[in-house]
């Protein structure tokens, strides 16, 4: 998905949008079982739009968040993963980029959540060709992106004469692959 730095300030609408067409499983880590936290409600956002969730953390290790296997650390997660999602703080940011580069294979997205960012630790990802994104949100971008965060009010900056394309069944649940986009 890329590796090249990237202005951390600004990011530009075609690049999340191939980081959300791309990514097929997101390691969540800060993942919560509190139906009330920030990060249980972006699970089952991004669940419910086809995404394999992979619940990341050690203190529910072993059970289970909206059906999926909740993991101590990203090593134990079988198989690869395209993203990481990070919904921890600032400071934790950067050893968990670099348990993410541990990984083999690498990850090719690190995804820190809203008021998460560490340059530190997107150099080093992106020193390794791994994509960074921080201070983001894949649900609100997805949303924007789709055209789905405009039915609550809130502009999404997007103008288009395109219909939305409808993500398959359910009640507003658009997807973000308009044509032409």
């Amino acid at each position: 998905m890329g590796c090249r730095t990237l202005n951390h300030d600004s990011y530009d609408d075609a690049l999340i949008r191939r980081i959300l067409r791309e990514a097929k499983r997101i390691a969540l880590v800060g993942a919560s079982a509190n139906e009330a936290r920030p990060s249980w409600i972006v699970t089952k956002y991004l669940l419910a739009r086809g995404y394999d969730v992979v619940p990341i953390n050690p203190g529910l290790a072993g059970q289970t968040i909206l059906g999926k296997t909740v993991y101590a650390a990203l090593k134990e997660v079988p198989g690869p993963i395209d993203m990481v999602e990070i919904f921890r703080n600032s400071e934790a940011a950067g050893p968990i980029t670099d348990e993410a580069l541990a990984l083999d294979p690498l990850p090719k997205v690190i995804w820190m959540q809203l008021s998460v960012r560490n340059d530190e630790a997107a150099a080093r990802a992106e020193a390794k060709g791994v994509t960074v994104i921080m201070n983001r949100c894949p649900k609100i971008e997805y949303g924007r992106l789709s055209g789905e965060i405009g039915w609550q009010g809130i502009n999404s900056r997007i103008l288009s004469s395109k219909k939305p394309a409808l993500a398959g069944k359910g009640f507003q649940k658009l997807t973000i692959d308009r044509p032409g986009t």
